[in-house]
């Protein structure tokens, strides 16, 4: 993961460039150098310009703070080094320095000196005390030296970085350099030591768009970071935090991670180049040069890292122990350790042991050893290693048994078992009879037993080992001891130990003890962990090794020690580990008892516990952690609890939660849950998924309708064209504006609704520019030229068929599935042929009811019900004269297909003449007549007729009066409405028909 990095800009002051940057060490002042030949001093907290100092009118590229001597020390391209009081503004001194351009100053912390670097390759020492004359003068680089940096660590040594591609380590008095770190491949620009007590690192950067970290006590390139795409300028250690930062002519500042290289973050303010940067110790402000102005962010948070828990008690916090003098050793110490039963304590060192009795620290025995270990089940038994081949047992400071070990004795571990490690393995044997209880293969460094003597840890170099000890698999009977040759089973007894579940660990414990039935370790990482029940758990992150020495049960506190006698102690509940412990042994009588006992803020922890054991109901019940509690209930699939806990929660959680759900449903096959569950999200997607898997047809109409409203277009349209809502799909196109879309749409699918939609997109292009415009006036309308529109008629037919045929079929079962064709197979041609469906004539006016505003292109004859054939209809368009062609943009016709009482718009509305209206009165009656001969009783027809009469004269007025709303007021004008509101009745009621 990333560094966390608070960055946030303090200053930004646009300039002339800015070559030097410094931050004033008690003022909030940051001064900036320019090229202009100024100096700019800003205050950042109040973002204003405090001081401008006019030093000459060559550009200057260095200065600093004297803030022990309110001064300003600057360089610049005349070789002229300048002092200014800061608050007076005083030129307190200037000489020439140098014979070419001084690049860098640098200030001495603490002496009264000055070094500044310049283009004549020379590095000058100056003494203000002592008027200030050059004390010395370093030589060695062959070309200009670009900056110069002193060691904090170290004041009278300092680093300079050349175009030699060099970078050079110098000592004040001696004007050769100590040493020269080579690598860079072109001129290195910058230098900086880090302030880190541990790292003895400088960084250089250089036109290689490389910056390199040197250990300069080895001299030897610990690391080069690479991502700039140009040359390094500047290169800074963040001085608290564990940042590296380098600026660049690439516009850029970038931070690196000081342990890991690692780059964390990259700054651009857009003010081309970066120059020169700067921090200082206790201060969270870096500022930074460039092309056209400086800046000044600060970094990470003011706020200081603390917390204290609800007792008071800082966990790690060093204890303040008194020490009390008990007296004098002969030997040097290496060894304390206490007995069982805390009443003796023996010192080792030195080959030899020493028994005290621990309060008054009286001698009560000693001898010569290499080592000593004390018996846990019995406090007065403990043995001695003299030799690698002789192991003596002491019970009650007398010798009971000796042990002549044929494999030799490596090392010897107390505990319930004597403990002796060889080079073939690991031996326990019986404190007093001598038994061997078992070999173990296996070499530790460390071997660890409960007070039970249950159970052991066995700790290598990289993982440890916890084993059960049965004493019931021991018999009675004589075992083989190691002096006798003629037994059965020189291994011991196998079954007397046993590994725990999960109990082998990969960690590298540093010393353990046990407390209960959980092992309490510290590792090579600075980890304080514990072990209980096949789990690791992290108690703290320690800066340092730590020690255990004990537990205070009273204080639930765990008691350390570093190798500086430091003693620390962490919060560690007696009760929580007797509540896993009790969980452990499977006696939930007793851990619900304690349960009572523990905190309510360790309920959480304890759920985990018990989750990780396998008992998910319990945890459960114990967990306070509601999202905890949601998995948990998720898991056992108690699906109420889980939409309770849903529906209770934050509402961003919840989408997720309910997804959750969702999915865990299907996989239990509860569709109807997994339905409701997302319906409450809005993941369109997964329930078209669902609907369409389940063939929920209302559930897709829900979809098409809630995905419209939460402006998901796409989904919305994919659920309404799957129920075959194909006029809600034209509407959801049309409201989107997406109208080519919408007439491609209307031409293959709802061909009556092409006129409406081309007017529409007409209008849009039209509202939208000059351009547009033009192309509003080629697109061709239907309704005004039929002719451009082959087989339209036909197309309108097989609509109307269409919609009847997708009535029928609406509720057809699923099981109908294979009995029926795919869309693309079916032949319509012969389907209307063979099945007809009973329909109304097919016309650009039946549509919804919003869309009943088109004007009918169809005149029907007021006597008889015949509807033209295809053919008809386009020998009906050829004799068309070509004097009632419509225009795309304007409505035309001839002046003698007019009224006599004006030139009214609606005259151009019918398509074909007066004067064809004589021969198509007398084709539709001798139609007529041949229907007629199939039909036996038209009076039947005449009184459904006039059934329909009602209903469509209401739809004739509403045609009616918008030809009222469209045309003038003028008498002639009324003639010609009254004319074709009986055309359209005349239409209307053959469509009734």
């Amino acid at each position: 993961m990333p560094m966390k990095l608070d960055i946030k800009r303090k200053l930004l002051s646009r300039s002339d460039r800015v070559k030097s940057v410094d931050l004033h060490s008690t003022e909030p002042w940051i001064c900036a150098a320019l090229y202009n030949g100024n100096v700019h001093i800003w205050n950042i907290e109040a973002q204003q310009l405090i001081k401008t100092i006019e030093v000459c009118t060559n550009p200057v590229r260095a200065a600093k703070f004297v803030a022990r001597k309110n001064w300003i020390v600057t360089g610049s391209d005349d070789m002229q080094l300048r002092v200014f009081n800061y608050n007076t503004l005083e030129r307190i001194q200037q000489i020439e320095a140098h014979s070419d351009y001084i690049r860098s100053i640098a200030v001495h912390p603490t002496q009264p000196f000055i070094l500044t670097c310049s283009d004549d390759m020379l590095i000058r020492l100056w003494d203000w005390e002592n008027n200030w004359t050059c004390a010395q003068v370093f030589e060695g680089h062959n070309h200009y030296v670009m900056h110069i940096a002193f060691n904090p660590k170290d004041n009278n040594t300092f680093a300079s970085a050349s175009l030699d591609h060099t970078v050079k380590v110098w000592s004040l008095g001696s004007g050769t350099p100590n040493f020269t770190l080579e690598g860079h491949e072109r001129g290195v620009n910058c230098v900086d030591y880090s302030t880190s007590g541990d790292k003895p690192y400088l960084a250089s950067g250089s036109d290689d768009r490389t910056v390199k970290i040197w250990d300069y006590q080895t001299k030897a390139c610990v690391q080069t970071l690479e991502g700039h795409a140009q040359n390094i300028s500047s290169v800074l250690f963040h001085p608290e935090l564990p940042i590296i930062l380098t600026g660049s002519e690439d516009g850029t500042v970038r931070f690196w991670h000081a342990n890991t290289y690692r780059l964390e973050s990259t700054l651009n303010y857009g003010l081309e180049r970066v120059w020169t940067m700067t921090c200082q110790r206790g201060k969270q402000i870096v500022g930074i040069g460039y092309d056209e102005g400086t800046v000044a962010i600060s970094l990470g948070r003011d706020e200081p890292a603390m917390s204290m828990d609800a007792s008071g008690k800082l966990d790690g916090e060093r204890l303040p122990v008194t020490f009390k003098d008990m007296g004098t050793c002969e030997i040097y110490p290496q060894i304390i350790e206490h007995n069982a039963n805390g009443r003796y304590v023996v010192v080792y060192g030195d080959g030899e042991y020493i028994v005290y009795t621990a309060m008054a620290l009286r001698n009560k025995t000693f001898g010569q050893g290499l080592e000593f270990v004390w018996c846990q089940s019995d406090a007065g038994v403990y043995a001695v290693r003299e030799s690698n081949a002789v192991v003596k047992v002491y019970k009650q400071m007398k010798e009971v048994r000796t042990f002549k070990l044929d494999y030799g004795a490596e090392q010897i571990f107390g505990g319930h078992l004597l403990g002796v490690r060889s080079l073939t393995g690991l031996t326990f044997y019986d404190w007093l009879t001598g038994r061997i209880i078992r070999r173990i293969d296996n070499n530790p460094k460390g071997v660890y037993w409960n007070e039970s003597g249950q159970l052991v840890a066995l700790c290598t170099n990289d993982t440890f080992y916890i084993l059960r000890y049965s004493a019931d698999a021991v018999p009675d009977s004589n075992l083989p001891t190691i002096n006798n040759n003629n037994h059965e089973d020189i291994d011991g007894y196998e079954k007397a130990f046993q590994l725990v579940p999960n109990g082998e660990v990969n960690s590298q414990v540093l010393n353990g003890r046990w407390f209960g039935d959980a092992f309490i370790f510290t590792t090579q990482g600075n980890r304080l962990c514990y072990f209980v029940g096949g789990e690791v758990f992290t108690l703290a992150l320690l800066d340092r090794p730590m020690y255990l020495l004990g537990y205070l049960a009273k204080e639930n506190r765990l008691i350390l020690g570093d190798r500086d006698l430091q003693i620390v102690s962490y919060t560690l509940l007696l009760s929580v580990l007797e509540y896993e412990t009790a969980v452990l042994r499977g006696d939930f009588t007793t851990a619900d008892a304690i349960l009572p006992n523990i905190s309510k803020d360790q309920y959480t922890k304890i759920a985990q516990f018990l989750e990780k054991q396998g008992y998910r109901k319990q945890a459960m019940r114990v967990t306070t952690d509601m999202d905890h509690k949601f998995e948990l209930a998720l898991q056992l699939g108690d699906f109420e609890l889980c939409q309770q806990i849903a529906m209770d929660g934050d509402a961003k959680t919840n989408e997720a939660k309910w997804k959750q759900l969702a999915e865990a449903a299907c996989k239990a096959c509860k569709f109807k849950y997994a339905e409701e569950y997302l319906s409450r999200t809005d993941d369109y997607a997964s329930l078209m998924l669902l609907a369409t898997s389940s063939g929920n047809r209302k559930l897709l109409e829900w979809i098409g309708k809630e995905a419209a409203t939460k402006g998901n277009d796409n989904i919305a349209f994919l659920a309404r064209f799957l129920v075959t809502d194909l006029e809600g799909c034209l509407e959801l196109l049309t409201n989107a504006k997406r109208f080519p879309e919408a007439a491609f749409f209307s031409r293959t699918y709802l061909p009556s609704y092409m006129p409406e939609i081309v007017e529409q997109w007409r209008n849009w292009l039209d509202k939208s520019n000059k351009a547009s415009a033009k192309i509003a006036n080629s697109l061709a309308n239907p309704k005004d030229y039929p002719n451009l529109f082959p087989d339209l008629e036909e197309a309108l037919s097989t609509e109307k068929w269409l919609k009847a045929d997708r009535k029928a079929r609406l509720n057809l079962p699923a099981s109908a599935y294979p009995t029926q064709q795919l869309p693309g197979d079916r032949d319509l041609h012969a389907e209307m042929h063979n099945k007809p469906i009973p329909m109304e004539p097919s016309s650009f006016d039946d549509k919804l009811p919003f869309h009943a505003n088109l004007i009918s292109t169809t005149t029907i004859n007021n006597n008889n019900n015949y509807i033209p054939t295809i053919e008809e209809q386009q020998q009906q368009q050829e004799t068309i004269s070509p004097s009632v062609v419509i225009a795309p943009t304007t409505l035309q016709s001839n002046s003698n297909n007019r009224n006599d009482s004006g030139d009214s718009e609606l005259d151009s509305v019918k398509l074909i003449g007066d004067e064809e209206e004589d021969e198509e009165e007398e084709a539709d009656e001798g139609e007529l007549d041949d229907d007629v001969d199939d039909d036996d009783d038209n009076e039947e027809e005449e009184e459904e007729e006039n059934n329909n009469n009602d209903q469509v004269d209401v739809e004739a007025e509403h045609i009616e009066s918008w030809y009222d709303d469209d045309d003038d007021d003028d008498s002639d004008d009324n003639i010609v409405d009254e004319k074709r509101s009986s055309e359209v009745k005349t239409t209307l009621s053959g469509i009734g028909k």
